[in-house]
């Protein structure tokens, strides 16, 4: 590298530190770590802003590089809340398992036989749509339904029950449930509705009663608060210009309607590492278990923006299996409204990685991933 380059090099990275809110950790490596790929992802990501946490063994670090909207001039700390989108889709199979290890709804189980009246889900070549297939990504189901009645201002407002079981209508599938595996937010929109059906009362309640509360996660919502307005991360469009932030319709809880911040997903991720009681571990076996495979599923589409191809499915999970020094991976990308997120957990080593941009960006995102997943390389132990 030229001196010019290395100074240009050094300059870049000094601009960038300029503008990082990180606050004192008891692991000076994990923070040195953290900043140091929280560094490298901002300067590829082209964004407004950048969060990246992390947890290992126990300790937790955080950092925030530039701004939470454009011209703003307002550092985001771990504080800052944002839309992390898909995201909300491991939470809700975080949410299902608790279901499962309490016996209150099987992964064997018909959508059908735990949706509101009125739903009615067809068969596709004599196979249902079970509960398992709904978590997995292995519906068959469309990524979006159809809707209208959308502005720019609410542009879910057509996202009714309404408009769900007149989805469901003829043949909804693009394939038999189960035998191929499709990215698709209608299938976990369903699965939201099956488990409010199953625990007798609304998804919301559900997520406040089996993972908000006893986290002590207080600024995870759908809607933000009125008290949260001057601490929110504004998402951005792929030409820079920003998004408004959008009301979430109850149908869309489950699939993508999470607004919290880094102290509560360091909250959540947390506990995906930690040692409880029997039912507590039961909950996290059947969280992490990799339940549908890869090999003999036709087609896989949408799957493999984890940094590697998919090899195996969770209940909301995407999964790479351990390979020479790189250990297993449960993690869940995110976008909408201009925001770009990734979660990545390495269970077995016991290391979480959290990193949210805001502003779309196709090598924004694979930028933020590489990070996030070299982070995890290098601090899992050998």
């Amino acid at each position: 590298m030229t001196t010019t380059r290395m100074m240009s090099f050094r300059l870049l990275l000094a601009a960038a530190s300029v503008a990082c809110a990180t606050p004192a950790t008891a692991d000076p490596l994990l923070d040195e770590s953290v900043g140091f790929a929280g560094t490298f992802a901002f300067i590829g990501s082209g964004a407004p802003g950048l969060v990246i946490a992390a947890v290992r063994n126990g300790e937790t670090a955080f950092a925030g590089f530039g701004e939470t909207a454009r011209g703003s001039g307002i550092v985001p700390t771990a504080d800052t809340m944002m839309r992390v989108a898909s995201i909300s889709k491991a939470v809700c199979g975080d949410v299902l398992a608790s279901l499962v290890a309490k016996g209150e709804i099987g992964l064997g189980d018909a959508v059908q036989s735990h949706l509101p009246d009125g739903f009615i889900v067809p068969e596709k070549d004599g196979r249902r749509l079970r509960i398992i297939d709904a978590a997995s990504q292995t519906s068959g189901l469309p990524r979006e339904m159809s809707q209208t009645g959308g502005t720019p201002a609410n542009p879910y407002a057509g996202h009714t029950h309404k408009a769900m079981i007149e989805a469901l209508k003829g043949d909804p599938f693009l394939f038999a449930p189960g035998t191929g595996a499709l990215y698709s937010n209608f299938g976990l929109d369903l699965l939201g509705l099956a488990i409010a059906g199953a625990a007798g009362k609304p998804y919301a309640a559900v997520l406040e009663e089996r993972v908000l509360r006893p986290r002590g996660m207080v600024d995870t919502v759908f809607n933000p608060r009125p008290r949260d307005e001057k601490r929110l991360m504004q998402g951005h469009n792929f030409d820079g210009t920003p998004l408004p932030f959008v009301p979430t319709p109850v149908t869309m809880e489950c699939a993508s309607g999470l607004y919290t911040t880094p102290n509560d997903m360091l909250k959540w991720i947390a506990w995906h590492l930690a040692q409880g009681g029997p039912e507590d571990d039961a909950r996290r076996i059947t969280d992490h278990a990799s339940l549908v495979r890869r090999d003999g599923l036709s087609p896989v589409l949408g799957l493999d923006d984890g940094g590697a191809p998919m090899d195996a499915m969770g209940l909301g999970w995407v999964m790479i299996e351990a390979d020479g020094d790189h250990p297993l991976i449960l993690h869940k990308s995110g976008g909408r409204q201009g925001m770009f997120t990734y979660v990545a957990i390495a269970p077995t080593r016991r290391i979480v990685v959290f990193v949210a941009i805001n502003q779309f960006s196709a090598g924004g995102f694979a930028s933020m991933v590489k990070q996030a997943n070299e982070l995890i390389y290098q601090l899992a132990p050998r």
